[in-house]
């Protein structure tokens, strides 16, 4: 990523316009700008999640990971303002966000990350960022291949019933076996307010080309899907009681010119919308239908890959929900070097994708 010993001025400016002598590929002339750029963490974003707030959507915040040992979780406020953070993680990787976990009666919104040396998965309270794990919960037990405890990528599915909502984590990590690559957890909490995780499936082909990392969720349609990088995205149920671990759909194979990375997924209906993919190392999204259909991969078909100013965007979120102020349709948000993350006004995105830019 990106060098540590570059001064904040020159990272800023890598972070908007790139850099040919570092060898990465430089931003587009026709690169969408950031509406807002957040302040610095202390090392080296990697992934965001945004989390709404319950009764005023322009409160809503974003949280980020530093990736490092000794980094942490960033809360950001929807001007770029740091808010709170928590330090001293090992390494965290990717983090998603979950409402109204049932804690002895008390419904509590969750974050929860990846703390990948620590081989741990950490959850957090919000929007207070307080730790309600106990200090973590181990994650890929048994396991003893190089990479196959360290936990990457995560993403929430919350099933809904009549009588109330079963949260689940889908974790990815640094390597692992074909067909169990990756592992997803029921989330709980016991009589003492603790969080607790119990593996409930083990899913997910790997081409073992690199690594899985980024994993989103389609809650509304039930659907996950996770970049198996260098080589496409995979699409499977997200309910484990289905009991059916087949590939739903393998795409994107084509389309993107080096690593697959973050997902964002962003809905214009109960079931429309569109897929976001980092097209990392060309510093642009490739853009899908959100009603690509099972067992017809080619229903995927490229929309748009739109240039972006964020550099080797690892990890992303969406949402179509009015934030209020400059986000009236939503948002964009995406990693990039310089230890920032990126918010995009998502009509500055829509505009690229009515015209098939890139297509």
């Amino acid at each position: 990523m990106q060098n540590k010993n570059i001064p904040t001025v020159a990272l800023l400016a890598l972070t908007l316009f790139g850099s040919c002598s570092s060898g990465l590929a430089p931003v587009a002339e026709n690169a969408v700008k950031p509406t807002v750029v957040t302040e610095q963490t202390a090392f080296d974003t990697d992934d965001p999640a945004i989390w709404i707030h319950p009764t005023d959507p322009s409160q809503s915040l974003i949280l980020g990971t530093d990736k490092e040992v000794g980094g942490g979780l960033y809360l950001y406020d929807l001007s770029g303002k740091i808010v709170k953070k928590v330090t001293g993680l090992q390494r965290p990787n990717n983090v998603d966000i979950a409402y109204g976990l049932d804690i002895n009666g008390k419904k509590v919104d969750i974050a929860i990350t990846t703390e990948r040396k620590a081989h741990k998965i950490r959850v957090f309270s919000l929007p207070d960022l307080t730790p309600i794990d106990n200090g973590g919960i181990a994650i890929f037990e048994g396991e003893r291949g190089e990479g196959e405890q360290d936990g990457m990528g995560i993403s929430i599915y919350t099933k809904k019933d009549s009588i109330g909502s079963t949260i689940y984590a889908i974790v990815g990590r640094k390597n692992g076996p074909s067909g169990t690559y990756l592992w997803q957890y029921k989330i709980g909490a016991g009589a003492d307010g603790i969080v607790t995780a119990e593996v409930v499936r083990k899913f997910g082909t790997y081409s073992g080309k690199k690594e899985i990392e980024a994993i989103a969720v389609d809650n509304e349609l039930g659907y996950v899907y996770y970049s198996d990088e260098t080589v496409g995205v995979r699409k499977y149920y997200a309910d484990p009681e289905k009991k059916d671990n087949t590939e739903l759909a393998f795409f994107a194979q084509q389309d993107v010119k080096s690593d697959h990375e973050g997902i964002a997924i962003y809905k214009t209906g109960d079931s429309t919308g569109y897929i976001l993919l980092s097209n990392q190392q060309n510093n642009s999204f490739v853009v899908y239908p959100r009603e690509g259909s099972n067992g017809n991969s080619n229903s995927y078909t490229k929309l748009a890959d739109i240039p972006v100013s964020a550099i080797e965007c690892d990890g992303a979120d969406a949402s179509s929900l009015n934030l209020g102020g400059k986000f009236p349709n939503g948002m964009l948000v995406a990693m990039s070097n310089g230890k920032v993350f990126h918010y995009y006004d998502w009509n500055l995105i829509q505009e690229r994708i009515d015209k098939g830019e890139g297509k």
